[in-house]
């Protein structure tokens, strides 16, 4: 591991401060993926700037009904709190099906916005890939890539994005709230993550140097009937080989209002807005559900090892409405 140095921030105006114009510099939260890539000489950091604490650890109800929380909340208290269990229950279920206990302990919520790819020639520094060495080559298009991007991808990258609280958020319309030396900022979830196109080194759209500072839940009432469903290749801890978040409001046999999102079909959480769409004033049927995700799907460009996706996104769709559905009706 490289030699870095190691300052601690105690206000958030000191942290921005210590990071500016260094782009050597990193935040250290929980560091459950930053050391991880650093120990593998992905990530190489001069200094690493500590901001475990800031005054960044609550959740908080805001004026019209919503949550904000810190960017410091553990994963751990994020998914325990009784707010965020009984307005957000999806979000809770994606944060505890995230990780292993003792991750949570660590993991805050700005850093899992931030983490990186679980790909393999992304964390072999031996392999070319171009999110880490732009203009290398992409060897997963051609080589393994079973667990990979099947929406937004491009010829530069087929990874995903691994977070499972990334995905409830999306699905919920967060707003992502940061700090930089001219002032603060607001980038609504949808716009956090940019798209792959020829720079997938270019992950957020974060300005240089900003700091996380917390995540808005505006208040949505269909989140109170939702659900996170995560499939994976062991029952337990492990990333997500296909997830969703759902929420879904039905009113006379009718979908009234409903949310989805997707995790580990693309680079970044991926918001069914064609689903959602397809579903608004529509029987809440599994013909429907079935249909819906097919229109969301209808784009999905799977390489040769990974259109089981396409199925188990479609399969995941219509059993977790219908769950919804069941009990929006009792």
């Amino acid at each position: 591991m490289r030699e870095f140095g190691y300052r601690r921030a105690y206000d958030v105006s000191g942290a921005v401060a210590l990071l500016d114009g260094d782009g050597e510099a990193r935040f250290l939260g929980g560091g459950t993926n930053l050391v991880d890539l650093m120990k593998t000489g992905v990530e190489r950091p001069a200094l690493l700037v500590d901001v475990r604490e800031l005054p960044l650890d609550r959740i908080e109800p805001t004026g019209d009904g919503g949550l904000r929380i810190g960017a410091t909340v553990t994963n751990s208290d994020l998914a325990a709190h009784p707010e965020v269990r009984r307005h957000y229950p999806a979000l809770a279920q994606a944060v505890l099906a995230g990780a292993s206990g003792q991750l949570r302990n660590m993991a805050t919520v700005g850093g899992n916005l931030l983490q990186r790819t679980r790909c393999g020639y992304f964390a072999d520094v031996t392999s070319a890939c171009n999110k880490r060495n732009p203009g290398s080559g992409c060897p997963a298009i051609t080589g393994e890539h079973h667990n990979h991007a099947i929406l937004g991808a491009s010829d530069h990258c087929v990874a995903t994005h691994p977070s499972d609280m990334g995905v409830a958020l999306a699905a919920f319309d967060a707003v992502v709230a940061y700090e930089t030396a001219d002032g603060p900022g607001e980038l609504p979830l949808a716009d956090f993550y940019l798209p792959v196109g020829e720079t997938p080194h270019l992950e957020t759209a974060l300005p240089p140097g900003a700091l996380i500072t917390g995540v808005t839940l505006p208040p949505t009432a269909v989140a109170a009937n939702s659900r996170y469903r995560k499939v994976r290749e062991r029952a337990s801890y492990a990333f997500a080989i296909g997830s969703i978040a759902a929420a879904l409001d039905v009113e006379d046999g009718a979908v009234r209002d409903v949310r989805l999102a997707f995790g580990a079909v693309a680079s970044r959480p991926w918001r069914a807005r064609a689903a959602e769409r397809a579903l608004l004033g529509a029987p809440a049927d599994a013909e429907n559900f079935a249909a819906a995700a097919d229109a969301e799907l209808a784009h999905a460009k799977p390489l040769p090892h990974n259109g089981y996706k396409v199925t188990l996104m479609r399969n995941l769709v219509v059993a977790v409405l219908s769950e919804l559905a069941e009990e929006a009706t009792r």
